[in-house]
């Protein structure tokens, strides 16, 4: 079988995590070349470009490319501009509502918009900076997806709150299955977990609308 008649899989990793995680779904599309990408920034239009050159390389010696993102990845992902040569997406505890985020940790630590826009940059004490760029693209930016989309979310996820999941899944047409009392599904190292958890859905030919949720399964977190 030569590679344009073979899918190629694409795993698109969160923060802390590595392509290396992307071995845990061979198992699961055995019949697809499954790669992943040790992406080199960390900005949705820096990270976008090189989500977007890998799907271009796949989808010229694949038939298709199908991905999958955990978290920010999925943001990043979502940035790329490359929904024409994915096939199908697979999101993993998403980052969907970035502006909400954004202005939710700054809400956190006191720090309003103009003086943000004054400093530039602002540090915080759990790890992460805020930027006025950063914040000043995501409103320019609005995320634009139309890649058929399934999505696993765990209905404690401390980023995204189950309101903003069920909107961008109903605006965007995403099947959404949601794991009870599960925080982000993927915590670093733990991707073999969820893996698992597609593989059941796939296997039954489970299809899930906006409103439905799963059983409650074996903890990941």
């Amino acid at each position: 079988m030569t590679t344009m008649e073979t899918n190629a899989v694409l795993y698109i990793h969160g923060k802390g995590g590595s392509a290396e995680e992307a071995a845990h779904y061979k198992a699961l599309f055995p019949s697809c070349a499954v790669s992943g990408l040790d992406y080199k920034n960390f900005t949705p239009w820096e990270t976008g470009l090189e989500i977007r050159d890998a799907v271009t390389a796949l989808k010229k010696r694949h038939r298709s490319v199908i991905l999958i993102a955990n978290s920010i990845g999925a943001y990043f992902s979502m940035h790329a501009n490359a929904e024409e040569a994915i096939s199908h997406a697979y999101f993993i505890s998403p980052v969907v509502d970035m502006e909400k985020l954004i202005t939710g940790m700054m809400q956190a630590v006191n720090v309003t918009e103009d003086e943000l826009r004054a400093k530039g940059t602002v540090p915080t004490n759990f790890g992460e900076d805020l930027s006025w760029t950063y914040l000043s693209y995501v409103r320019n930016h609005p995320v634009k997806w139309n890649v058929p989309t399934d999505i696993l979310y765990g209905s404690n996820d401390s980023l995204t709150s189950f309101e903003t999941i069920r909107a961008f899944a109903g605006k965007h047409r995403a099947r959404l299955t949601v794991m009870e009392k599960r925080r982000t599904l993927v915590p670093h190292g733990r991707t073999a977990a969820v893996s698992g958890q597609l593989d059941s859905k796939k296997r039954k030919g489970e299809q899930y609308a906006i409103t439905n949720r799963t059983s409650d399964p074996a903890p990941v977190d």
